[in-house]
């Protein structure tokens, strides 16, 4: 049994640095196992194909995150329903996004190499439309903080193209930390303006600052 976890921990290895080298597409699972010291065969006893293999490697970190942002969510909407995120709780809901960005920020470089694997090198694979799965969840959601800002507040509706923007702007932001900040300590100097910037320019486009919601 401990031998088993070692090879397949071997296995998950050498295909981290072939997919990296080599992206999903390109990458050999006759190298892999050379690397690793073992048969295609016991590859197979492992994995059921290389697609199988890609997936080991990024699904866990990525289902983290995932769990993360939607508990953040169903965090906002409930607040949203008890009318928390107006008035004094505004500033209360900003700080946990603060939070939970820094949550989200150290899973990232914690899986650093991984989630550079799923969103440099997924072309090809079953997880190459991961990121846009994650982009269409934040894009409901804030459909429906619009909506209920919009009916507590008041205003012109916003648009869906604005709102798959701003989704689209949330996630980018990770996704440049990841690809090009090296270090988690920058990453979060990084997201503390990013978040503020976000935070404004949501209360923004219902002429409203966080400090005045609800007067």
């Amino acid at each position: 049994m401990k031998d088993e976890k070692e090879t397949r921990k071997r296995l998950q290895e050498c295909a981290m640095e072939e997919f990296l080298e080599k992206g999903f597409m390109k990458a050999s699972l006759r190298s892999i196992c050379k690397k690793a010291g073992v048969t295609t065969g016991a590859l197979y006893f492992f994995f059921e194909d290389k697609d199988d293999l890609f997936a080991s490697l990024v699904q866990e970190p990525l289902a983290g995150v995932r769990e993360a942002m939607e508990r953040h969510f169903l965090g906002e909407k409930q607040a949203m329903e008890a009318g928390e995120l107006f008035g004094e709780e505004a500033q209360e809901g900003d700080a946990d996004d603060y939070q939970t960005t820094l949550n989200i920020v150290h899973e990232l470089y914690r899986y650093r190499d991984r989630f550079r694997l799923l969103l440099e090198r997924s072309q090809g694979s079953s997880m190459e439309g991961a990121v846009d799965e994650i982009v269409r969840i934040c894009e409901g959601h804030y459909r429906m903080l619009a909506d209920m800002m919009q009916q507590h507040i008041g205003g012109e509706k916003i648009s869906h193209d604005v709102i798959h923007w701003i989704a689209h702007m949330q996630i980018d932001v990770f996704v440049y930390a990841v690809t090009h900040i090296d270090t988690e300590a920058e990453a979060v100097r990084y997201m503390g303006h990013a978040v503020k910037y976000m935070v404004c320019g949501w209360y923004g486009m219902f002429g409203v600052t966080p400090d005045t919601v609800g007067q």
